[in-house]
This record gives structure tokens, sequence and C-alpha cells, in this order.
């Protein structure tokens, strides 16, 4: 019988991370070990640094692993059209994931129409190519009005997946946010949950909330976590 844990078995918690090296101060020697985590766990995706891609895709050749990357991290606050080139660019390295960081201020401005067209533009440019694309958008900054407003803007725009946060705010995934994305974007969308996710349960109480995928740093912490609990 395959041990499970609170429901889960070891590979669907596994197969929910993006394993994260995306700190400034990542060495090429974490990318490295990133990649080793990664495929050691056979983890959803490695989610790397724009430099660190082609590296990365490299390492993680021939594997279920997806090379993920990050535009217009961790401010959103470049323009659309460096954002459709971070976008190409990365694609071109070898990404088959991008997760984007909407326009904040725009957002928190009321310029919704813009925060649509700068996500369209990079889910055009993502799809046209095959690549899925997560749209972050920094909760910590937002009231719930802003969040449902971020989830509809996402949708119109044509993303996958709507993402809490970098992990570089102040406050990261709340169980609170999950529920309100997933309430607002249903099956249409994919909610990933991301920023403080260290713990195993954490993880799965986001899971049984909704989220597809969970971004974090913990990975090998989250998933012996699960071999000394599983039954």
């Amino acid at each position: 019988m395959t041990a499970t844990y609170r429901g889960y078995t070891f590979e669907q918690v596994a197969r929910t991370i993006d394993h994260s090296i995306l700190k400034p101060d990542h060495r090429y020697s974490d990318v490295e070990n990133g990649a080793e985590v990664a495929l050691k766990f056979n983890t959803a995706s490695l989610c790397i640094r724009p430099m660190d891609v082609a590296k990365a895709a490299k390492l993680l050749a021939g594997s279920d692993v997806a090379v993920c990357t990050v535009i217009g991290f961790p401010h959103g606050s470049v323009t659309t059209a460096t954002k459709v080139f971070e976008t190409q660019d990365a694609i071109q390295n070898g990404a088959t994931e991008v997760d984007m960081v909407l326009n904040i201020s725009a957002l928190l401005s009321g310029d919704f129409a813009f925060v649509e067209e700068d996500i369209r533009a990079v889910a055009e440019a993502a799809h046209s190519k095959g690549v899925s694309v997560k749209v972050i958008f920094e909760t910590a900054f937002l009231n719930d009005d802003l969040v449902i407003k971020a989830c509809q803007l996402t949708e119109a725009a044509g993303a996958d997946y709507v993402k809490t946060s970098t992990g570089f705010a102040s406050e990261g995934a709340t169980l609170h946010n999950i529920q309100l994305m997933k309430a607002t974007v249903g099956d249409r969308l994919k909610v990933k949950s991301s920023g403080g996710v260290r713990t195993l349960d954490q993880l799965i109480d986001f899971m049984d909330a909704g989220v597809s995928r969970s971004g974090s740093s913990a990975t090998e912490a989250i998933l012996a976590e699960f071999l000394e609990k599983a039954e």
C-alpha cells in the first residue's frame, strides 16, 4: 500500500512544488544544487532567475521537471515591452513556464485596462510557443477587492494561473487569499501559492484549498517531513 499523509501521496505533494532558487545572492552552485533537488524528488518545476534558464534547461533535459522562470520580477514595474522581451528570451533559452508579476502600481492606481493588456501581451508571447503563464499578484499590497479584480483581469487576459506572491514582500501566501482566488477563478484557471511555504501541513492546507502548484525553497524539508509522518 502506498503511504499517504492527509490523503496525499509523496508524488502528489512533490508534483505540486515549484522548487525555487530566486534570491539575488544565490550562486551558480545553488542553481546546480536546486536542479539536483528537483530531479531527485521529481518536482513540478525548477523556478529560477532568467539568467539561469539556459543552465537549468541543460541540467533538467530529458526529465519531467519543467523549467520555470520569472518575468518583471519582483516588482512588476518594467514596461510591457520589456516583459514581452524577457518572456521571448526566456523561452528561447529553454523556459517552459513563466511566472510574471502584474503591474502592481497600475492595479493600485485603478488602471485596470493597462494591467489586463500587460498580462495579455505576455500571455500571447508565451502561448505562441506553448508556454504557460502564472500571474503573480503580490497580495501583501492588495485588499480583497483588488485580489478579486486581479483574478478577473488575469482570466480576461488569457493567462493560465493566478499566483499569490513573489516571496519578497512583507507577507507571502495566506489561506484566506488562496481561498478567495480559488472562489473567483473556479476551475477555469489554476492557483499557485508562493511566499513563505515552508512546512508540509501548510502546503497541504493550500492543496486542500485548491492550489495546483506551490513555490517553495524548502522542498527538501517539506518532503522529509512527509516521509516522517506518512502512514
